[in-house]
């Protein structure tokens, strides 16, 4: 009984070793790609739409581009990095084929409540319109900007101009740089001044910026600043979805996932990232789920809710593609984020509970049998 007891204790110790040896990200990379669809993460583009001349302006060129018999073949083309990568080294939620499942919790499946599900970690009743309005709730980026180790070291860009009031930048003054706001820099700065140009040249300027104009201020900020909590927020995938145009929106879908591959490179290139930051990668709300609505979505479209999550980093355990049965939701985001970082979101509202636990929670040892 005595050797069999020094062997289990001995195990336990082991196991415990092994769960405090896990690594702990010290960065959270948050990026969200507006209104895109959880079918086309995981299937690729959709032959219902791919071959509709209604919402694909050149049919052959868009399948030479995107389309293949073969399901896993086809989502690889058009997301290369989020299936050679991502699903090698981090993990992919929302395959509902396999009764994995994500999901708004609010109401309205629109882009302010979805939003605002995934900072603050709370489905408010109160929030229904996508009107610019200061957000009432706390979110988990003012919360960490609050805290020591991660003060003036948090910032935000977005596409949407409605971020300064989603994340409510006049409360907490947050770094938020969206729509077409130009990055105030000195003389010196040559490249911000270059971007910030060619955005005052746009000459149809609407309520969302070019994505690729929002992840070069972001990239370049972060080269210039090294921030440790980055929210990155992209949303053309829904503007071409809203306009009905298929074929940009697989384009944009594209674009997207070489924008977060090109952002994982350098991070994995530069000392003070790598192998220390973890991207978590999602979208506010789904879309219509048959071909004759899949451009719109609302509380009365149904697929609206349906959603997907990606991550990758410290602290995401390499499982690929779920494929078993469970559901998560977008108010889980906000309590996962600071989970990782060995935090606890508290605040006056409601939150979801995490996704991923803490590194030195994930394996616990085995209780000592009698």
């Amino acid at each position: 009984m005595k050797v069999l007891f020094i062997s289990s204790l001995l195990l336990s110790m082991s196991l415990l070793a092994s769960a405090q040896e896990i690594p702990q990200t010290e960065n959270i990379f948050i990026i969200t790609t507006d209104g895109f669809r959880w079918q086309e993460v995981f299937t690729g583009a959709d032959s219902l739409l791919i071959n509709n001349s209604q919402f694909v302006e050149d049919t052959s060129i868009t399948k030479q581009l995107y389309w293949n018999d073969d399901a896993t073949t086809r989502r690889r083309m058009l997301m290369p990095f989020f299936w050679n990568v991502i699903a090698q080294r981090g993990q992919l939620y929302g395959n509902r084929i396999f009764g994995n499942k994500s999901n708004a919790a609010n109401l309205y499946k629109i882009s302010y409540p979805g939003y605002n599900e995934i900072f603050t970690g709370y489905t408010d009743p109160r929030i229904i319109i996508n009107y610019p309005k200061k957000n009432p709730n706390t979110n988990i980026l003012e919360y960490l900007n609050n805290e020591n180790e991660y003060q003036g070291k948090v910032v935000a860009f977005s596409s949407w101009y409605v971020f300064p009031f989603i994340l409510n930048k006049e409360r907490n003054g947050l770094p938020v740089n969206s729509g077409y706001e130009n990055i105030q820099t000195e003389n010196s700065d040559t490249t911000f001044q270059l971007i910030n140009k060619v955005q005052d040249n746009v000459a149809e300027k609407t309520h969302t910026r070019y994505d690729w104009l929002t992840f070069l201020n972001a990239k370049e900020y972060i080269e210039q600043h090294h921030p440790k909590i980055v929210f990155i927020g992209l949303g053309e995938t829904d503007e071409f979805a809203h306009e009905g145009h298929y074929d940009k929106y697989l384009q944009q879908a594209a674009a997207v996932d070489k924008m977060i591959g090109d952002l994982w490179y350098y991070v994995q290139t530069n000392s003070f990232y790598k192998n220390k930051t973890t991207f978590i990668i999602t979208t506010d709300h789904g879309r219509g789920d048959r071909s004759f609505n899949w451009n719109k979505h609302s509380l009365f479209t149904k697929g609206s809710a349906q959603t997907w999550l990606a991550m990758i980093g410290p602290g995401i355990k390499p499982l690929g593609e779920m494929k078993e049965e469970k559901q998560i939701y977008q108010k889980q985001i906000a309590s996962t984020i600071a989970s990782l970082l060995g935090q606890q979101f508290e605040t006056e509202h409601k939150i979801g509970s995490p996704i991923i636990l803490p590194p030195t929670q994930q394996f616990m040892p085995p209780l000592v049998s009698k």
